[in-house]
């Protein structure tokens, strides 16, 4: 199936997070068509996916619908599906979903197609260590996290009690920080008095990192001060420590000595490194630019491809020297709309590229985060009130606003955990489509592609 041009200028974003919708919503009032194309149907807020897992918020609030926040926005339009191909020479992208290939053609195009989880070329790890890049991952942590406390209830097994209650996070940048100290607030807080047999507050929170501080990106005593706040909650920080194999039942660790030394943990979440879409190695073979360790494509300082200037490539896809965090996502993205407005009006363009750092921030617990802005570099109440604040004003429409707000009061100002519904489904889910082969052609897309193929010829039948 193919996507027609019409006469405006056509621009194609590819994917729908930060850089995508950003794009698009700057492009609002330009005299082209835009045409969004994403795997999912949602915008994801990915800085709180790890609430979700942790039963504050529902998937729903940091989730919205691409189609509802571009709604009133009639110079654009969303497709489902997963793009597989994108020929610079045709300029067309080619995208996947369960009724076959749809080509679309583009004047622009802005490829924000972001990151996935890199298990360092362990990829097995995968199946007994979710990372944290997508509401599946949160659905399934958040399922294995109180299910645990669940089976550990029913345990007559003094040992395997041990293991179901031993959380081992692997990676201690602001995702596993954030988990980290979740999971021990959930024990501490939330859950003491939920049950008769287990005491939840003996539950033993890991954090593990092969380098030598957490929070590594932060400077200063930072690192140092989250470290410490870690310990206060009771969070094992083991440093110095890098992971070697994970299975069902734990995980090994190497010390900087060389030994390895097994910690039994049924639930492990992997917060250790990315890796970008692997349509910049596309992208790459087609336009002679060069791909980083993460697979992250080399840009001009215009956030175009070499020999391709209606061609931007922003946020984690793009190899900049800058963080891996939403601002950068954003800014590209908007950098990029205002180009191709300025080539559509005949304006000079901006000049290359310039990040602005609005700074870094993690929480680590209830009333306490750390936050890095220029040469200002805080901890504690003030830092975490800042980090609120900003969070909200992220969040995409009111009624998120507001209901994130309210779960947050509960959480916070209370104990409970208002999203603690965990189903079978949703743990099992992740790792049977894995089975299944990867969502394409071969993959359970073509299973229910047959399936629908079969449907329709038996009614015609």
């Amino acid at each position: 199936m193919s996507v027609h041009v019409g006469a405006r200028h056509q621009v194609v974003v590819i994917g729908s997070g930060f850089g995508g919708l950003f794009a698009a919503k700057r492009l609002r009032r330009a005299d082209v068509e835009v045409t969004v194309i994403a795997r999912t149907t949602h915008h994801l807020f990915q800085p709180l996916l790890y609430q979700v897992a942790t039963g504050i918020l529902s998937e729903g609030e940091i989730a919205p619908a691409t189609r509802e926040v571009l709604r009133r926005q009639r110079n654009s339009r969303v497709l489902l599906g997963e793009v597989t191909g994108i020929d610079l020479a045709t300029r067309t992208v080619t995208s996947e979903t369960v009724l076959g290939e749809t080509t679309t053609a583009y004047d622009s195009l802005v490829v924000a197609a972001g990151s996935t989880q890199s298990y360092f070329g362990n990829d097995h790890f995968a199946e007994y260590a979710p990372g944290l890049k997508s509401i599946d991952d949160a659905l399934e942590l958040r399922g294995r996290i109180f299910g645990a406390f669940e089976l550990a209830e029913l345990s007559e097994d003094h040992a395997q009690v041990d293991r179901l209650l031993t959380f081992a996070v692997i990676g201690a940048g602001p995702t596993g920080v954030e988990m980290a100290g979740q999971i021990a607030e959930l024990a501490r807080r939330a859950l003491p008095g939920n049950f008769r047999r287990i005491d939840p507050r003996t539950a033993r929170v890991v954090l593990v990192d092969g380098a030598d501080a957490v929070l590594g990106s932060f400077g200063g005593k930072l690192p140092a001060q989250a470290a410490a706040h870690l310990k206060r909650l009771g969070v094992e920080v083991q440093l110095g420590a890098m992971v070697v194999d994970v299975d069902s039942g734990g995980l090994v660790v190497q010390d900087a000595d060389g030994r390895q030394r097994r910690i039994p943990a049924v639930t492990k979440v992997w917060a250790a490194g990315v890796a970008a879409s692997p349509l910049g190695r596309q992208l790459a073979e087609q336009s002679g630019a060069e791909l980083d360790r993460a697979g992250r494509i080399r840009v001009l300082p215009d956030l175009t491809l070499p020999g391709h200037p209606e061609v931007f490539v922003v946020g984690d896809m793009a190899a900049q020297d800058l963080p891996g965090v939403a601002q950068v996502a954003i800014q590209g993205a908007r950098y990029a709309a205002d180009a191709v407005r300025a080539r559509l009006t005949g304006k000079s363009p901006a000049g290359p590229f310039r990040y602005h750092d609005k700074g870094n921030m993690a929480t680590i617990s209830r009333f306490s985060a750390v936050a890095e802005i220029g040469p200002v570099r805080m901890v504690g109440f003030l830092a975490w009130l800042m980090w609120l604040a900003v969070h909200l004003v992220y969040i995409i429409g009111f009624k998120s606003r507001l209901t994130t707000l309210l779960h947050w009061v509960v959480s916070f100002l209370g104990s409970g955990r208002s999203e603690r519904t965990a189903t079978s489904q949703q743990v099992a889910a992740r790792t049977a489509l894995t089975q299944l082969g990867r969502p394409g052609p071969t993959g359970p897309d073509r299973l229910l592609r047959e399936s629908a193929e079969a449907s329709v010829a038996s009614r015609r039948a």
